[in-house]
């Protein structure tokens, strides 16, 4: 198996076509980015504030926010792409039978946008601040 392209003249001369040129760009720009996006969801999540204050009114509070809602349907997205299109090269590299293969993607594209609808629908489709209040009306015997 030939050694995988380092940079991008290597990735033009053994590109088949220019979407495989686009992905492995993708793949680089989108795990930098990534990066930038983990540190500042971890920093807002875990160091910002005292994580044994956290509970479910703080979760609602912070995703009753627009802002919050975008930055993390944005990092589920991008960490999804990349990711799935990870698992797509891989898939390439070990599966042979062109069949198997096929069908073996289209699981996996299948799977992974069911998981990222399931994830933005949690996100967008819920009123944490209502749910929040109703927790906390049961919880303190209202």
């Amino acid at each position: 198996m030939a050694a995988r392209p380092r940079n991008l003249q290597e990735a033009r001369d053994r590109s088949r076509n220019n979407a495989e040129l686009a992905w492995w760009v993708f793949m680089r720009v989108s795990g930098l980015f990534l990066v930038f996006l983990v540190f500042a969801h971890v920093f807002v999540n875990n160091i910002a504030i005292n994580v044994a204050t956290v509970d479910y009114n703080y979760v609602a509070t912070r995703l009753a926010k627009p802002s919050v809602k975008v930055f993390d349907t944005f990092l589920l997205g991008l960490a999804m792409l990349h990711g799935v299109n990870g698992l797509r090269v891989v898939i390439g590299d070990n599966i042979r039978r062109p069949g198997l293969r096929f069908w073996v993607q289209v699981v996996l594209i299948v799977v992974s946008v069911g998981i990222f609808v399931a994830g933005v629908m949690t996100l967008w489709a819920f009123s944490y601040r209502e749910m929040g209040d109703a927790i906390r009306d049961l919880t303190s015997g209202h």
